[in-house]
């Protein structure tokens, strides 16, 4: 029983909290990428810049004496997400809808974002340092909640923390009024229209404009949400979301670029795969060492990646769906 809670901690549960990140992540690329038909590489800054926005709000409110029960980043959320949306329609403004209107191709916009990238990760260090924060403001700590197993048998409790739980409702509240956005709503649909096809979408009398400054307002908002679990799971940082552009990338591209379904899919996807190849199976598989010939065990690490090359797992699905599917799971756009 041991080693299934073992499994359930190392795996399950940090593979639901990673799956979660990149599926968020994931959905503003594919959105980006479905109506402006860009690859947007300054995604995983924006999801930094989210962070740090949801960083200062915290600390203003805990400096005004403003302490509440939960994570005062994850109080300041909403306030954040309407930020991080407004300084995403501006970054557009600035430097995307001109490219736009010059008739720039989409490699041209894609050199672009990575500008935008270094850029914003320039303007946090000047303004932030370049040390590692906590988001965690007013002497708050990450709550554990520890489930005793002892009834089934265990001797070890499985270990969950307040912002994983947070991250695991938040995220499904997010999946579903996405959905019901994209069935429902007039203007949802109208995106699934432009994403198909977006010159018979403006030609139908859809405005497309509107629709443009939408798609960046749920890119930005969903960017600000994965930004702040992150750092409230890890920690805070200019770099925080820098090194997980590629598995969202990869997670969008085999879920189906331009499908949010998708990118929900290849998130956990990703996410799990990494999980399992880097977990020690030696922990779950060690009841094996007795029924083993003498003289043979099992060996004290039997993870398929080591953990510094855990990126590469991401890497090797992205690669192998661009030769097998490049349409990905949901037959999004070709890659």
């Amino acid at each position: 029983m041991d080693e299934l809670i073992f499994f359930i901690n190392r795996v399950l549960i940090s593979g639901t909290v990673l799956g979660s990140i990149y599926a968020l992540g994931a959905i503003g690329i594919t959105l980006i990428f479905g109506i402006l038909r860009f690859a947007h590489f300054a995604h995983g800054d924006m999801m930094t810049m989210g962070a740090f926005i949801a960083f200062v709000l915290a600390t203003a409110l805990a400096a005004m004496g403003i302490i509440l029960p939960l994570p005062m980043a994850f109080v300041v959320l909403p306030v954040a997400m309407v930020l991080t949306a407004i300084l995403a329609l501006g970054i557009d403004k600035g430097f995307y809808a001109p490219l736009r209107a010059r008739g720039a191709k989409p490699v041209t916009l894609l050199i672009a974002s990575i500008g935008v990238t270094l850029m914003i990760q320039g303007l946090i260090r000047l303004i932030f340092g370049s040390g590692t924060k906590s988001i965690y403001v007013a002497g708050e700590s990450k709550d554990i909640f520890r489930f005793d197993m002892s009834w089934a048998g265990g001797s070890r409790p499985i270990n969950i923390t307040e912002p994983q739980l947070i991250m695991f409702v938040l995220t499904a509240l997010i999946v579903v009024a996405l959905h019901l956005f994209l069935t429902r709503s007039r203007l949802g649909k109208a995106m699934r229209a432009m994403a198909d096809n977006a010159d018979l979408a403006q030609v139908s009398g859809i405005n497309t404009a509107l629709v443009v400054r939408v798609t960046w307002v749920i890119a930005g908002s969903l960017a600000c949400v994965a930004g702040t679990m992150l750092a409230l799971d890890v920690a805070l940082m200019p770099d925080l979301a820098f090194n997980i552009v590629l598995p969202i990338f990869a997670a969008a591209i085999v879920g189906g670029l331009g499908h949010a379904y998708g990118a929900i899919v290849g998130g956990f996807l990703i996410a799990f795969a990494e999980t399992l190849a880097v977990f020690n199976w030696t922990a779950v598989l060690r009841p094996l060492n007795a029924v083993l010939p003498e003289g043979m065990a099992l060996p004290a690490n039997l993870a398929l990646v080591p953990t510094e090359y855990k990126l590469t797992v991401a890497f090797v699905i992205l690669v192998i769906t661009l030769l097998v599917r490049p349409t990905g799971i949901f037959k999004g756009a070709s890659t």
